[in-house]
């Protein structure tokens, strides 16, 4: 074999689908006010923090993790309140779980189902998996525009349909009704993404064993765990059985499975920051509100969106700032003059909204 470039062996033996991706960019966040990844912005309190600390230095990580994490589950099972007779499948994350979902029902020419502008690890993960993608835009509002994705449905016929309730990255719910349309019209797997769902006013967990092909996808990431890397799938033991098959072995470490324990142990302090978080998204909301250059988007999440004139420049201006948030603008079509910033903390927010109005008054 003559020598070539590794660029150049790498191009002609990857797939194109991966060579037309682009990473999922993580920008650089040292030295802002970090409003960008719907991060929880509150510590554990101190008393919570000294017990993780001494159940983790008493953690055998020499060893491997438990592989089914019988006792997590445990603790999720209760703090979730799943219904009778469900089962759990843990993940990294909930990438990890979309990724796996894709791997075992992509038999050829099947195609996976999203709507847009939605979490773009959908989009993404089909193609990592060559799996094909159809989207279906919301309506102006973001709301589901239910004819076009039950026309779709009828059309493409998707063994795998991803649904966020409450929808990333516009934030707000979809009518429980049209979801359930979408559910019993759908001749594959619907899985709803409740990673939100601590912020949110509905959730489909309950109604799990009423439909035959849901699965609810949910991550503790939003609520404080983001580092720990934890999402679950809740359904039918007829799906996760399967599933499990494909869940690489050891796929949760000692540590995320003893934090996530003790933390589930106290969810109450969880749930509490979250309701936190509420009370500052309905403040930080009536604030953008009274902008008159803003348009602010209502929200089930911990973050808001919200359209302003040439956002890219303002988003520029707030990270000269100090501030960063997501900048949405080119992303969709509907996402036009786009903008989302997570709820911080009450003193993050007003930093955020003095650095907001200064630069839309430098901008105008």
């Amino acid at each position: 074999m003559s020598l070539i470039s590794a660029s150049s062996l790498a191009g002609s033996l990857l797939r194109q689908e991966v060579l037309d991706l682009h990473a999922y960019h993580v920008p650089d966040s040292s030295g802002y006010v970090k409003l960008d990844a719907m991060e929880n912005p509150y510590l554990v309190p101190p008393a919570l923090r000294g017990e993780i600390a001494e159940a983790v230095a008493a953690a055998a990580i020499n060893r491997y993790p438990d592989p089914g994490a019988a006792s997590l589950k445990e603790k999720i099972r209760a703090a979730t309140g799943l219904p009778q007779g469900m089962e759990l499948l843990l993940g990294n994350g909930s990438d990890e779980l979309i990724q796996l979902l894709a791997m075992a029902l992509n038999k050829p020419g099947a195609v996976l189902l999203g709507v847009e502008p939605s979490f773009v690890m959908y989009r993404m993960i089909a193609a990592f998996t060559g799996m094909r993608y159809a989207g279906v835009p919301l309506a102006e509002d973001f709301s589901l525009d239910l004819a076009a994705t039950l026309a779709a449905i009828r059309r493409e016929q998707p063994a795998l349909v991803f649904l966020a309730y409450p929808n990333n990255p516009t934030g707000n719910l979809f009518s429980a009704d049209a979801v359930a349309q979408i559910i019993q019209s759908s001749p594959g797997l619907v899985v709803l993404d409740e990673a939100y769902y601590a912020f949110a006013s509905d959730s489909f967990i309950p109604h799990l064993a009423r439909y035959p092909n849901l699965l609810v996808m949910r991550t503790y990431s939003k609520l404080g765990m983001a580092g720990l890397r934890l999402g679950f799938l809740a359904g039918s033991a007829a799906w996760l059985e399967q599933l499990e098959k494909l869940r690489l072995p050891y796929n949760v470490g000692v540590l995320p499975q003893l934090v996530a324990e003790k933390l589930l142990q106290h969810h109450d302090v969880l749930l509490q920051q979250a309701e936190q978080i509420k009370r500052d998204r309905s403040k930080l909301y009536q604030q953008l509100g009274e902008m008159a250059a803003v348009k602010v988007y209502a929200s089930e999440a911990n973050f808001l969106l919200f359209r302003v004139a040439n956002a890219n420049e303002v988003f520029n201006g707030l990270k000269q700032r100090g501030v960063l948030i997501r900048n949405l603008n080119g992303g969709h079509p509907l996402l036009k003059d786009c903008l989302r910033v997570t709820v911080g903390t009450p003193d993050e927010n007003a930093r955020f909204i003095a650095a907001l109005q200064e630069t839309i008054i430098q901008s105008a």
